[in-house]
């Protein structure tokens, strides 16, 4: 069935839908007729008129258009007689002013006379009234009215004359019949022919030049009529065809004389007759049904219509206009069909409640839930997204506000992922694309607050979420948990090819420009928040607070959008610091020093209060950047707030009692913030006493109820963080001390107030509470809020003991002591709890071994990045309490500082890495690489610092512990595939790995144990003809011996990260006055790539490779070059050899690409012997029987368009500068192969043929099997003909390269000799082929392409060959060849 265009079908839905009514052949239920418009004047012409002379002057305008313009917008009157004239588009002005001449002579010549013979002639009634009776409406329902439509009273009057016509003519030619009237099947008269224009007697006429068609059609046979036929339908109009077609269907299906019509009560619907002729219809409908399933429309049930006596209201004789039923616009009135149930499993638009919730389509809801509507699915309860839409842009205030609540409430259950299982596609890009960010801000700016209130809500839906900002307080007390990744979108524009550092500051002011005249619907595409700042989001939610002044609900939205905007980077933490009266307002109203107390736990309104989610809208600026946060604490008051708010707990802050302890806890968070820049440190020494009773009283954290003891932890927590920076910031006070006192005039930074003094007095105390924290361990009820406190109890103690060895008064006898006196006390019965055995099982709840955890949320959209937590809440998830993450960061942390000072306490940890799971859980790590997004990054990040601590403790157990050192290798592997996933802002991790750990003799026992000797017989086993100049053990022996030199190699390479590892190393280190930001670099991938033991061919490739029209020149090498090639090679060689999971993220594709960039870095750097010997060894292990297959060359590598590219750039090389090299050569040969694309090999044979008077690898030297190239056989025309070509010509030859030649050999056999069914093209040119090889004078040549075998490597020639024509070759041969040429000459 042809379904009606509906309002969201898109223009592609139109065109399939005309498609699909054309080739239906279905009549169009609206016929177009072109009439002609009265204003034109158009009458008809005759030759004989075009005669006359031009009577008239004619003036005509340039440009000037052929009608008039219409004045008025109202349509053209139309005239009942007009029909008869035609209009043509293309007409003369000049000759239509000649038609229109009213000069006599014009009127006189065209008088022509009307043949009136076969009018009938009617008389006037006789009546006894002096005038004519008057027309009365009620005379008019007697006469014979129109079948269709209303017409006037005048129309009707004509239609009826009409009528008496057409009767009278029936009557007066009874021949002209139609079958129905016969009740034959044979065609007694014509049917297209009307006899007008024939005079009086047109009705013999026509039946006279009927009967001669017919007489003509029964002397003809039928094929001679179809010939006839198709003839005469290629000449005519396929319009004019279609024209006779449709008048003879009407004819022949219409009676003569009308059918008689059923009288209609006014009462009652007019009923439609079924006609005779319904078989066609019938077959249509069982069509529609069918197509209607397919569409996945099940059609409606049929319900009688209304009658006069279902009204619920009577009409009454005396209303106008009420005597007719009409039952279509009753229709609303009846009751709802029941929900259609789907026919098929085809998708249907999703209808939603006021809640959000989904509503099945065939679920019958009440109609007194309000979800019922006057939509184009009435049945169906609930609101669709575009009704939604519509709604909110309603007149009313109540359904503009009913309808963002609904957005509001359909976005929260989005975010949490409730639709992803029901729903085809991302709801929340949906509505982006539909405009939802404009439809909240204009919405923003209505005058009604419900409807500005409701706005808000649904911004904050869009903008927050709750999981998020919960799983970012639950890590802010890990190590390192101040510093975030900004959620800023990832960058899709196509950047210049310049550098943005290398760009001139006037076009780096172009592009600023460039960015500004972007609008909104741009911006928002790509950031949605950058969007709402340019749309002056802030300036409106300042209004709302300072003016408006609204309820408790939008203000704690409205905070909370701020919190969002301020994660997303510095820059817009800086646009709301510089919003006029926005902060300002904020503070005042909702963090006052002194407000009056409210009896209420929810009060009315919240002007006049201290709400904590202010504090922590400071806080979270604050962590923006150092500067902002001194702007906070001196500008905006911080201080004052910080003091007032902790000075005194949280039971006598005349506060409910949750948000009091909220209050503290964000306050002491914002406190820790500014203490990790160094700032607020004064505040420490006033509040010193505060602190000291808060902590002691820490031992207890119990509460009145369970939310309050939860709240009680992480104002203890927060506590703790806090110290941890104070302790930070206490330790470099010396050496700022020390640098302004030598500075001699220079610019340093201050020293902060507080000293290293000020905290020694801390530590005891954090001791006792350590072992507390120990004994409530082993208590059931207290356990979890102990292994929360614990991770902080440890990162405290590591942060002072990091920063004790470097002060003056450090005593390293009695600092040695104390840690022993720990270890046994406290680490040791930690490692053995019990507790602590069960933390062992990471790698359930680790990101890094759990795809799914790791996995982007499928409802996340690239322009509001987001964190995705609402995954990571189970009992075992990464933030819960149970979760082994900031317990074993924290203890990894503490041992790490612990056995940096006193070595000798090392081997006392051992069984932390010796635990059969946490070794599970290192093999786990090796071999993977992790996707990085938003939704991962803000806990891998804290997983690999984990990793990281974990390396630093194995590589000191090594060399003192057997049992650890047995799992050395393993460590090295997690160290080797660390490096690769390290985080923006952990560059600080990578260098240290690389300086300490990655290149440690003592992580590569095989150098030791045998390995050199082990990988000299296992090279032996292969039993190759062609070996290398040196061994593979020797090479290996000679590259760990300079594993030093490789170090330094890389770590050269690695200058340009110098800036970040500094930024990082402060972070880290807990150098806080020299930090500057704890918002973590932009994340836009790993700090270092997948393939970095390739580096410095790489880089050497940038140096001394300048792409110039498409090939390469090459200009002299750097100083050093070829030692950090050497060195590079060699250290790919140990992992290739050893460490081979180290490499496996990297493609073979792209191993191989990276190694052809030595040779295109100079003339002559791969003809050196040791690059030779190692590249040599790298290329036989990259081509060994189980790697070959992995190569795959159609996919680009990283970093190049294409392969094809890099091999085209092979070609020019080694045709240049190769001196006919076989290692050079082999690098050709290996992207020829067969399973490689044709593109390379068209490349070689068509472009570069020279170089196969060069290319002489021999067969031994080949490193991978023969048959690689030759099977299967080649299909591509052109690339047998080129091949044909180079044997014909001399250009391939088997002693210059007997590698290819065997090829082309092998190829052109098989398919001159193929005896598959072909296409006609392809058997033309075997047989061409076969013609010319068999005429060859090259005896030789020819011998080698018929008598081909099998190809042998190990064959002088490559292939073996038969000592005569087989049978049926020689049958194909003497086919193709002819008898007298194709006998006896191949015996």
């Amino acid at each position: 069935m042809l379904r009606r265009p509906k309002p969201t079908d898109s223009e592609s839905d139109l065109l399939r839908e005309q498609e699909q009514f054309l080739s239906s052949g279905t009549q169009s239920a609206v016929n177009i007729v072109r009439r002609p418009d009265k204003r034109r004047g158009d009458i008809a012409s005759d030759d004989s008129e075009k005669s006359l002379g031009n009577q008239r002057d004619v003036v005509t305008i340039p440009d000037f258009p052929d009608q008039l313009p219409t004045l008025t917008p109202a349509p053209p009157k139309k005239s009942r007689f007009k029909k008869e004239r035609v209009c043509f588009e293309d007409e003369d002005p000049e000759e239509l002013l000649d038609r229109h001449d009213t000069h006599i002579s014009a009127v006189l010549s065209r008088i022509i006379e009307r043949d009136t013979s076969a009018v009938p002639v009617s008389f006037p009634a006789f009546t006894g009234t002096a005038f004519p009776k008057v027309l009365h409406r009620s005379t008019i329902q007697t006469q014979v009215m129109a079948p269709r439509g209303k017409k006037s009273i005048f129309a009707s009057q004509i239609a009826a004359q009409n009528a008496k016509v057409r009767g009278a003519e029936s009557q007066k030619d009874p021949l002209v019949s139609t079958p129905q009237a016969s009740g034959s099947s044979t065609v007694d008269g014509p049917l297209l022919l009307s006899g007008e224009g024939l005079g009086p007697d047109k009705a013999e006429q026509t039946l006279k030049i009927h009967q001669e068609n017919q007489t003509r059609l029964q002397g003809m046979s039928h094929s001679e009529i179809l010939e006839e036929q198709k003839l005469l339908l290629a000449q005519l109009d396929p319009r004019l065809v279609d024209f006779v077609r449709s008048r003879k269907s009407q004819k022949a299906l219409s009676p003569v004389s009308p059918p008689p019509q059923r009288e209609v009560c006014p009462d009652q619907p007019e009923s439609k007759t079924v006609q005779p002729q319904c078989a066609k219809p019938q077959l249509d409908s069982e069509v529609v049904l069918m197509m209607g399933d397919e569409e996945d429309e099940t059609k409606p049930a049929v319900h009688p219509a209304i009658t006069m006596d279902e009204l619920p209201v009577k009409p009454q004789k005396e209303w106008l206009h009420m005597d007719k039923l009409e039952p279509e616009k009753l229709e609303w009135m009846k009751d709802l069909p029941a929900p259609r149930r789907q026919g098929t499993k085809k998708a249907m638009q999703a209808r939603f409640d006021f809640s959000g919730t989904l509503i099945p389509p065939a679920e019958d809801l009440p109609v007194h839930l309000g979800l019922h509507h006057h939509g184009d699915e009435p049945e169906l309860a609930g609101y669709s997204l575009q009704e939604i839409f519509l709604l909110s842009r309603s007149k009313l205030t109540q359904q503009r506000s009913l309808a963002l609540n609904t957005l509001a409430h359909i976005l929260s259950k989005a975010h949490a992922g409730e639709y992803s299982t029901c729903l085809s596609g991302s709801v929340l890009a949906s509505l982006l694309d539909a405009g939802l960010l404009f439809l909240l801000r204009f919405s923003l700016d209505d005058s009604v607050e419900s409807v500005m209130s409701a706005a808000v809500r649904a911004l904050r839906a869009l903008l927050v979420s709750h999981e998020d900002e919960e799983c970012l307080d639950a890590t802010f007390h890990w190590l390192l948990g101040t510093a975030v990744f900004p959620l800023i979108p990832p960058v899709h524009e196509e950047e210049d090819e310049e550098d943005e550092e290398g760009l001139a500051k006037s076009k780096k002011e172009m592009t600023k420009e460039r960015e500004e005249r972007k609008l909104d619907h741009d911006v928002a595409r790509q950031d949605i928040v950058k969007a709402l700042l340019k749309m002056q989001l802030l300036q409106r939610l300042r209004y709302i607070l300072e003016v408006v002044r609204p309820v408790p609900r939008t203000v704690l939205d409205v905070l909370e959008i701020l919190i969002r905007i301020a994660r997303h980077s510095t820059f817009a933490a800086t646009q709301i610091l510089d919003c006029p009266r926005l902060m300002e307002t904020v503070i005042y109203e909702f963090l006052p020093c002194t407000w009056t107390p409210t009896s209420s736990p929810y009060p009315p309104s919240l002007y006049g209060l201290p709400v904590s989610t202010v504090m922590k809208l400071l806080r979270v600026l604050s962590s923006t950047g150092r500067h902002v946060c001194a702007r906070i604490l001196n500008s905006l008051g911080g201080r004052r707030c910080l003091s007032r708010f902790l000075a005194m707990e949280p039971s006598v802050l005349l506060l409910e009692p949750g948000e009091a302890i909220c209050c503290s806890t964000e306050a002491l968070r914002l406190w820790a913030v500014s203490a990790s820049y160094g700032q607020a440190s004064k505040l420490y020494i006033d509040l010193y006493p505060v602190l000291v009773k808060t902590l002691q009283a820490a031992q207890k954290p119990c509460g009145p109820s369970e939310p309050l003891q939860l709240l009680e932890l992480q104002r203890i927590t927060a506590l703790l963080s806090l110290l941890t920076q104070v302790t930070h910031t206490a330790g470099c006070h010396e050496e700022l001390q020390s640098a302004l006192l030598s500075s001699q005039g220079t610019e340093n930074l201050p020293p902060p107030p507080v000293t290293w003094g000020h905290v020694t007095g801390l530590q005891p105390t954090v001791t006792g509470l350590l072992k507390g924290c120990m004994r409530a361990l082993d208590d059931p009820g207290q356990r979890s809020s102990a292994l929360t406190l614990l991770p902080c109890y440890l990162v405290c103690m590591g942060a002072y003991y990091s920063q004790l060895s470097v002060q003056n008064s450090f005593q390293p006898v009695q600092c040695l002591q104390e840690l022993e006196s720990l270890t046994s006390e406290v680490l040791n019965p930690l490692i053995a709890h019990q507790a602590m055995v069960c933390s062992y099982y990471c790698r359930s709840s680790s990101i890094i071994c759990q795809p799914v955890l790791r996995a982007p949320s499928p409802v996340a959209v690239p322009s509001l990045p987001s964190l995705g937590c609402c995954r990571a809440q189970s009992a075992r998830g990464l933030v819960a309490s149970e979760s082994p993450l900031p317990l074993f960061t924290a203890l990894f942390y503490l041992l790490d500082n612990l056995t940096s000072i006193h070595r000798g306490l090392a081997k006392n940890f051992s069984p932390l890495l010796l635990a059969k799971p946490m070794l599970a859980y290192l093999r786990c790590c090796v071999g993977v690489m992790p996707s990085v997004s938003h939704t991962s990054a803000w806990l891998l990040r804290h997983e690999h610092h984990m990793l990281y601590l974990l390396l630093r403790l194995a590589h000191r157990l090594v060399p003192v512990d057997p049992e650890v050192a047995k799992h050395a290798p393993l460590f090295h592997q997690v160290a080797l595939a660390l490096l690769s996933w390290l985080l923006p802002g952990s560059e600080y991790l990578v260098h240290k790995l690389v300086s300490t750990i990655v290149f440690s003799h003592i992580l590569l026992p095989e150098g030791a144990t045998g390995g050199p000797e082990a990988a000299t017989l296992a090279e032996l086993q292969l039993q190759e003809k062609f070996t290398p100049l040196t061994g593979l053990g020797a090479l290996l022996r000679d590259a760990l011996s300079h594993l030093p030199s490789i170090r330094g190699c890389y770590l050269t390479h690695l200058a340009h990260m110098e800036q970040a590892v500094l930024s990082s190393a402060d972070r880290h280190l807990g150098r806080n006055p020299w930090l500057t930001s704890q918002l973590l670099p932009e994340l836009t991938g790993p700090s270092m790539p997948s393939d970095w033991p390739f580096l410095p061919l790489v880089s050497l490739y940038e140096q001394a490779g300048v792409r110039q029209g498409g090939g390469l020149q090459v200009v002299a090498l750097p100083a050093g070059a070829l030692q950090s090639v050497v060195y590079c090679l060699q250290w790919l060689l140990l992992l290739e050899s050893w460490r081979e999971q180290a490499l496996k993220t990297v493609p073979a594709g792209a191993k191989l690409a990276r190694l052809a960039c030595i040779f295109l870095c100079s003339s002559d750097l791969f003809l050196e012997q040791p690059v030779q010997e190692l590249t040599w060894a790298l290329l036989r292990g990259l081509t060994q029987s189980g790697r070959l297959e992995a190569i795959d060359l159609g996919t680009p590598p990283p970093g190049l368009a294409s392969f094809h590219d890099l091999y085209v750039a092979l070609l020019a090389q080694y045709e240049a500068v190769s001196f006919g090299d076989a290692l050079f050569g082999c690098f050709l040969l290996l992207p020829l192969q067969r399973c490689f694309s044709a593109t390379m090999r068209l490349a070689l044979f068509g472009e570069h043929v020279g170089i196969l008077r060069s290319l002489c690898v021999s067969l031994e030297q080949l490193p991978v099997p023969l048959e690689s190239f030759t099977n299967p056989p080649e299909d591509s025309l052109p690339l047998l003909g080129l091949y044909f070509r180079s044997l014909v010509t001399g250009a391939l030859r088997s002693d210059r390269c007997p590698v290819l030649y065997s090829v082309a050999i092998a190829h052109l056999n098989a398919f001159v000799f193929s005896q598959d069914a072909v296409s006609q093209e392809v058997e033309a040119t075997r047989r061409s082929l076969l013609r010319k090889t068999y005429y060859l004078t090259d005896e030789v040549l020819r011998n080698h392409l018929l008598l081909f075998r099998l190809p042998e490597q190990h064959n002088p020639l490559g292939f073996s060959t038969y000592e005569q024509l087989p049978a049926v070759r020689a049958r194909w041969l003497h086919s193709i060849a002819g008898p007298e040429e194709g006998s006896g000459r191949h015996r």
